[in-house]
């Protein structure tokens, strides 16, 4: 994996759904507030990342085991997110974030959510 599989979800060019982490968008207006979206995925450990990460954490270093497997995790929960804006008929997230948990010690479970809006570009 590359930095830029590192370095977030998918982008409105691919999805159609602008997702920020701030209130507004600059040079858009919220023409609908349709209310709170998430998208939620649970994974668990593969036992392969398990024993690795157990070796890794007596020397030290990224766990890149599972690195990945929380990168893919956020991806997918995103992705998520983002089919249910577009289900409801919005064009935008505001205010997306991400929470993880451990699920009962077998797994993670992460959850993106924010709220889904229609918005369109502010007349100059």
């Amino acid at each position: 994996m590359g930095i830029e599989d590192y370095s977030g979800g998918p982008g409105v060019q691919q999805t159609g759904v602008l997702v920020v982490t701030t209130n507004d968008v600059p040079g858009y207006r919220v023409e609908r507030v349709i209310g709170e979206v998430f998208g939620l995925t649970v994974r668990s450990r593969h036992l392969g990342s398990q024993i690795g990460a157990g070796l890794k954490s007596m020397i030290g270093g990224e766990l890149k085991g599972l690195t990945k497997t929380l990168v893919e995790t956020r991806n997918q929960a995103m992705e998520r997110l983002i089919e249910a804006t577009k289900a409801r008929g919005g064009n935008a997230i505001l205010m997306m974030r991400f929470d993880v948990t451990e699920a009962a010690d077998v797994g993670t479970e992460v959850c993106a959510y924010g709220t889904a809006v229609v918005i369109s570009p502010v007349a100059s």
